[in-house]
């Protein structure tokens, strides 16, 4: 099992707007494996991942996919960015 570095950090936005670094494949995994969710994004950062760990691609490879995970679900930290608002749709009546 390789846990390989990626050349540029990956961070997202987890818990009540708090960002995470993950710096390798072995970040990533733990990462994308307690996301809760089952989405086909989520799916196949875990198999690039795996497939990463064991050398059958490299790391660049699993951080874009990671990447592409994240954006998708709007955790991704870009340069320069706010954690995401989540706004309610309808206003709670009490």
């Amino acid at each position: 099992m390789l846990s390989q570095a990626f050349e540029k950090p990956v961070r997202v936005w987890v818990g009540l707007g708090f960002p995470r670094q993950l710096n390798s494949v072995v970040d990533a995994y733990q990462f994308v494996v307690d996301w809760c969710g089952n989405s086909p994004e989520q799916r196949a950062a875990i198999r690039a991942c795996k497939a990463a760990l064991a050398g059958e691609i490299d790391a660049e490879t699993a951080r874009g996919i990671l990447v592409r995970f994240a954006r998708k679900k709007d955790i991704l930290v870009e340069d320069g960015t706010m954690p995401p608002v989540r706004t309610i749709e309808k206003p709670l009546r009490v």
